[in-house]
């Protein structure tokens, strides 16, 4: 299966932008093969809180359904960083639309980053389940950013749900690019398997995203990367046969002490 992710800016508090963009890279990854588009965190409304607050929407209308008819009419999976308005509450999402434009499975962020100046718990309810879905021969998990650091979250999705290939939609920044880097590396080493990371790029008040999108195999070796600073769509092709062939010859996930852990 080959999948792609998204490497791209957000205009500030305009999701039509932003879509059209969407609807652009995901007409060039579909021209080349791609079957599954990933892109980043709140990439309909960018992330700065304020803005978020005031342009967060329900998925009846706006940003998802217009993802939807993209999805629907170049025949192309996406999974995509969106806000969520549901009642009184604010979630940070992704959401996965299928080849038919079908919204097939969600998830809210789990993991908030409580951290000033961005203190998302301010703007947004937590999550409280882990999520995958199944396209292809793999089963794909959903995470979103900050959820990186939290090598529990990876694990249960291995171990629960049979994953074989992690999503991270995000809107990681500058200062901590190294984390970035390596947080990806080690979620697909521990865990033998695929990372497909799609980061943002550009600036949104006075954060600069660090980009360095990649697409990490379950061997640990980056199979496509992206540059710090520029718009780019990377690509690779993911096998559920190379997951299967990496844990067997490495049992490493039935080693586990849970006698220990507990």
């Amino acid at each position: 299966m080959k999948v792609a992710a998204a490497q791209i800016s957000c205009s500030l508090g305009d999701p039509k932008a932003n879509l059209l963009k969407v609807r652009n890279f995901s007409r060039e990854a579909r021209d080349t093969g791609v079957e599954l588009i990933v892109f980043p965190e709140m990439t309909d409304t960018g992330y700065s809180m304020s803005v978020i607050e005031a342009h967060a929407d329900a998925w009846t209308s706006g940003f998802v359904p217009g993802l939807q008819e993209i999805a629907a009419k170049l025949s192309i999976a996406i999974v995509c960083g969106v806000s969520e308005r549901d009642g009184t509450s604010i979630y940070n999402s992704q959401v996965f639309i299928d080849q038919q434009g079908q919204i097939a499975a969600k998830y809210r962020k789990a993991h908030l980053y409580a951290v000033a100046p961005v203190e998302e718990q301010k703007c947004f309810a937590s999550g409280d389940a882990f999520a995958s879905f199944a396209l292809g021969d793999l089963r794909f998990g959903f995470s979103i950013c900050y959820d990186l650091r939290f090598p529990e979250m990876y694990r249960r999705l291995v171990v629960d749900q049979n994953v074989g290939a992690f999503i991270v939609s995000s809107a990681w920044p500058f200062p901590r690019v190294e984390h970035f880097r390596t947080l990806v590396l080690a979620r697909a080493i521990e865990n033998q398997s695929y990372v497909v990371a799609s980061n943002r790029v550009g600036k949104d008040d006075d954060l600069w995203f660090c980009g360095s999108s990649a697409i990490i195999d379950p061997r640990g070796v980056v199979v496509a990367s992206a540059s710090a600073d520029r718009e780019e769509l990377i690509q690779a092709d993911l096998s559920e046969d190379l997951v299967r062939s990496v844990r067997s010859r490495v049992e490493s996930l039935s080693h586990r002490r849970q006698d220990l852990y507990e």
